[in-house]
């Protein structure tokens, strides 16, 4: 959904909608007035069903994630950072530069990973910086951006990019034309505080916006931040990428969706 403004909301059906199977949240996403969609793991679906569900919806698909290991596995957060991992994290962009060429998908998160206990930092480093310039070489070529995500410590501990200074780094030493930052605003909460201040430092770097409240990580409006404020800077900066709706509903998700209105009132849905 786009507002007069050029604000961009887009569901991220790994997070929304979960009242009905996967399948159904398509329809369900557009019924409510999105007219895209994010989600991290296309993987167990053909890539040909995705894309019959999304045309049929009237959807666009703006994001997906690079595969992950299983949970509780030493890959399940990413093996970007991992230097025992790099064929494993090669097959892995191939993987998801195929589904998003076949999604029409413009941007794949690439995960970092979870940094392994006695692998110094600067080795971790090094080989996930040489990773990501890998991946954004090859994203380039099949007209994909790569984008990288800061994530605070409580929800993933160790995970190898905890600040946005952090991701950003990253994105400046590859080169902003291959990769660019998701700004998840959560995380930047849960970790730092500043948001606004820091949504304006690191503009030119992102890719993408991901909202959901703190502490509890439901819809804007339930939890301590200022998101009138925050949604008016980014109107005010030219913001003009999508804003991904990863937030975990408190209620039903359509019961839940009047946070749009009250902080997007141009909001249609």
């Amino acid at each position: 959904m786009t507002t007069d403004h050029g604000l961009r909301f887009c569901a991220n059906l790994g997070r929304l909608f979960g009242e009905v199977p996967f399948e159904e949240r398509f329809d369900a996403a557009a019924e409510a007035g999105f007219s895209a969609v994010e989600y991290a793991s296309p993987y167990g679906r053909s890539p040909v069903e995705l894309r019959r569900r999304l045309k049929d919806a009237g959807l666009r698909q703006v994001l997906i994630n690079s595969p992950v290991g299983a949970p509780g596995t030493p890959t399940a957060a990413g093996t970007a950072c991992l230097p025992d991992r790099v064929g494993e994290f090669r097959d892995g962009i191939t993987r998801a530069l195929d589904y998003a060429v076949e999604l029409e998908c413009p941007l794949v998160h690439l995960r970092a990973g979870v940094r392994p206990v006695g692998v110094p930092r600067d080795t971790a480093f090094s080989r996930y910086v040489a990773n990501v310039a890998w991946a954004g070489q090859l994203a380039a070529g099949a007209g994909v951006r790569l984008v990288i995500e800061a994530v605070n410590a409580r929800d993933i501990p160790g995970y190898f990019l905890q600040t946005q200074e952090q991701a950003a780094g990253v994105v400046a030493a590859v080169g902003g034309d291959q990769v660019g930052l998701l700004f998840d605003i959560y995380h930047c909460q849960m970790s730092q505080g500043g948001v606004s201040t820091r949504l304006e430092e690191f503009l030119p770097s992102i890719a993408h916006i991901q909202v959901a409240d703190v502490p509890g990580r439901a819809e804007p409006g339930s939890g301590e931040i200022a998101w009138d404020f925050v949604f008016d800077r980014l109107r005010a900066l030219g913001y003009p990428g999508w804003i991904g709706c990863e937030y975990r509903p408190a209620n039903a998700t359509a019961d839940g969706l009047g946070w749009l209105t009250r902080y997007a009132p141009e909001w249609n849905g």
